[in-house]
């Protein structure tokens, strides 16, 4: 324990310093913020501000496995430092065609950034990767922890292997949905992250207990300066490498099904559009004001900052529950 609360206070610091040296950078670069003509107006002031700053989380994440990869080498616990790499690439991974995405976008300024088809495709060959690394060369088997049985159940190979993929690619499109309001999913992410390295530690996981560290120190770091108002956006970058942060880990720990529960927000933004978009297609109507549902909320006379403590405290109750029925 005392391992894991050094590595996230380094690690925050890290985070700090790189999004000190990261953002004027992007300012210098002109990576701005583009924001909808349709999206609340209250957004439009946004407009121009630095994006692709999960960039920051990313080096962060890198350098601290890096430090923690040689001082775990170096006391002899190398079988330990080569349990975090999976981890690290499958976070990687989806970080970098986010940021392929975010960079098409503002840097190069095609509006349409990378090919939905392309970008799926993507995600699609790390999430199969890591799937299999996980079953077929880390051997962790197909048991999955059922939260109403408060049981794992043996799920077949044939069954298992879709449905981790599936887990991970809806985990990725709903932490991505969370992202459009200052601190929302980095402030979302950081609790849910915590709570899964919690149960990490409780069962002694130390490679996700030590990972887990890592990603809650870069996340809460850059929450510094994506508080609102925020001086830096994730961007695409940010949003689909912490969904593989949050997938992963789950998967590692056997308990995917754990996130309907503790990654209820999430959950809901995602279902928010899919309903949103299903009823309108049929009654050319809206349920929402604006999907997804942190804009429904917004439309309705709250504050972004009132959005972000609100869900993030519904969050912080759902990983309670988690936690006491893991």
């Amino acid at each position: 324990m005392d391992f894991e609360i050094k590595v996230l206070l380094i690690t925050f610091v890290i985070s700090v310093i790189c999004g000190l040296i990261t953002i004027p950078i992007l300012k210098k670069l002109k990576v701005g913020q583009i924001e909808r003509d349709d999206g609340p107006a209250s957004h439009l002031k946004k407009q121009g501000t630095p994006t692709m700053g999960g960039i920051i989380m990313i080096i962060t994440i890198i350098i601290s496995v890096t430090l923690a990869y040689i001082y775990l080498t170096a006391i002899g616990n190398t079988n330990l430092a080569k349990k975090l790499l999976p981890l690290l690439l499958i976070t990687i991974g989806f970080g970098m065609i986010g940021f392929v995405d975010d960079f098409k976008k503002l840097v190069l300024k095609n509006t349409k950034g990378l090919k939905p088809s392309y970008k799926m495709f993507g995600l699609l060959i790390i999430a199969i990767v890591y799937v299999l690394f996980l079953v077929l060369v880390l051997n962790i088997g197909t048991e999955t922890y059922i939260p109403i049985l408060k049981a794992y159940i043996g799920i077949p190979i044939y069954v298992y292997i879709p449905l981790a993929i599936i887990v991970i690619l809806a985990t990725t499109n709903a932490i991505n949905l969370t992202d459009g309001i200052d601190g929302l999913s980095s402030s979302v992410s950081a609790i849910i992250i915590t709570c899964l390295t919690v149960i990490g530690i409780t069962n002694q996981i130390y490679e996700v207990s030590i990972f887990g560290s890592m990603a809650i120190g870069a996340t809460l770091g850059f929450l510094m300066f994506n508080l609102h108002p925020a001086k830096v956006f994730m961007g695409d970058t940010g949003s689909l490498m912490l969904g593989g942060v949050i997938s992963g880990i789950a998967l590692y720990l056997k308990m995917p099904l754990l996130l309907l529960i503790i990654a209820i927000i999430p959950v809901l933004e995602t279902l928010s559009v899919i309903i949103q978009v299903a009823y309108f297609k049929k009654t050319g109507n809206r349920i929402f004001k604006m999907a997804p549902l942190h804009h429904h909320f917004e439309l309705s006379g709250w504050r972004e900052n009132k959005v972000v403590v609100i869900f993030s405290l519904i969050t912080l109750v759902t990983c309670f529950v988690g936690l006491k029925i893991v």
